[in-house]
């Protein structure tokens, strides 16, 4: 990294310290830059968020190349939560450990496996899961989806589910079969709030061991806090389901 940027995003750490400091690296024209954001997260001391307002600020001055931020009192090695957005933004991610001044890259791989991962809302959840199965089976790709977490539990929020199915490219039906969405209700919700894949009788996903056990029906999710795996579908995960969604482009 180019001199002038790391004194910068040391200046950015140092000012901000203990917070984490976070910002973006630019590229304008033929140079470089550093772009200082606010930690808008509700426990900056150990997370960040970039306002996707200031991120579209900062694309108006030049290309996003880069993700910033820096781990106080911390190595720079990167948390799963690193890990994870940094392959759901497809960008580099530079992470600074303060006061000891250690800068690492992170570089997304474009590759996840779907079993195993962490749990991470927003990037690596249940969602996630579901759109990298059928973009990996079937080819078909989903707009990545905001959400915050916890929106499932207040009604002054939207059921995204419910509310976006539709213009997702999915129909409703009353009889599931591999490849279908299966929403359902998980634990204190007002909204259905967790979704996943049925497989069928077949658990196999292609390069992975889903290490299963039973006859099936199968079930790909990813509950919240646990990695992702594959379930025998039946029992209390039958009597939660409120929604079986088939894409349009089903095969």
């Amino acid at each position: 990294m180019r001199k002038h940027i790391l004194n910068a995003i040391q200046a950015h750490a140092a000012a901000e310290y203990p917070k984490e400091c976070c910002g973006l690296l630019l590229c304008v024209g033929r140079k470089q830059q550093y772009y200082p954001c606010r930690n808008t997260s509700t426990d900056p001391n150990e997370e960040f968020r970039i306002d996707p307002e200031e991120y579209a600020s900062a694309e108006d001055i030049g290309e996003v190349i880069g993700v910033v931020h820096s781990h106080p009192d911390a190595t720079s090695r990167p948390s799963p939560r690193d890990l994870a957005i940094c392959e759901a933004t497809a960008l580099p991610w530079h992470i600074l450990s303060w006061p000891e001044g250690d800068l690492r890259t992170v570089m997304p791989s474009g590759e996840v496996p779907l079993l195993k991962r962490p749990f991470v809302h927003g990037a690596w959840d249940c969602w996630q899961v579901c759109a990298d199965w059928y973009k990996r089976e079937w080819g078909v790709e989903f707009e990545a989806f905001k959400r915050a977490d916890g929106w499932w539990e207040s009604k002054d929020n939207t059921s995204l589910y419910e509310a976006n199915y539709e213009a997702a490219g999915f129909y409703r039906v009353d009889q599931p079969q591999r490849g279908d969405m299966i929403v359902m209700e998980v634990g204190r919700t007002v909204y259905p709030n967790h979704a996943g894949i049925f497989l069928g009788a077949d658990p196999v996903l292609p390069g992975e061991d889903a290490a299963t056990f039973g006859l099936g029906p199968f079930l790909l999710h990813h509950l919240y806090g646990r990695p992702s795996e594959v379930i025998v579908f039946g029992g209390p995960w039958l009597e939660r389901t409120r929604l079986v969604l088939r894409h349009k482009d089903a095969r």
